[in-house]
């Protein structure tokens, strides 16, 4: 994990990095859980015991992570029920800050990913409503895979 940390933080225009098992190293470059979103949908076979390392961990990201399979994660930024969720199913987590919620970019409200999967519990459910809302944005997504 403190390799990824380190990855993260000297790497410019690195939101976060991913570490499959057999040290296959990612690197997503949006803010957001787009690029997580599809690592996890487009490479099953990455994800399942991967370490995951990101700028910013709210609920969202961590059901997703819970869905892939992840091992340990950590978030510079994270939001209390994203650590609990985590921590609920297993999986290691760690932060930098700990925080009530994430916000929104505008600093206005809490970030739509965050309040669109509160109340949810059920990785598979939070997949497709996180998908349902990443298709409306037509967000972009990118990750580049290197060994390590």
């Amino acid at each position: 994990m403190e390799n990824l940390k380190s990855l993260l933080k000297r790497e410019s225009g690195t939101r976060g990095v991913a570490r499959s098992v057999h040290g296959e190293v990612v690197r997503f470059t949006h803010r957001g859980v787009a690029d997580l979103y599809r690592l996890v949908v487009d490479r099953p076979d990455f994800t399942p015991d991967a370490t995951l390392a990101d700028n910013v961990i709210g609920k969202g990201a961590a059901l997703l992570a819970v869905y892939g399979g992840f091992a340990e994660v950590y978030g510079e930024l994270m939001s209390r029920p994203a650590f609990a969720t985590l921590t609920a199913a297993g999986i290691t987590a760690s932060c930098g800050t700990l925080v009530d919620n994430i916000i929104n970019r505008a600093g206005t409200d809490i970030c739509p990913i965050e309040k669109l999967v509160a109340d949810v519990s059920d990785p598979a459910c939070a997949l497709t409503l996180i998908h349902d809302k990443l298709s409306q944005m037509k967000y972009p997504s990118s990750i580049h895979s290197e060994q390590l």
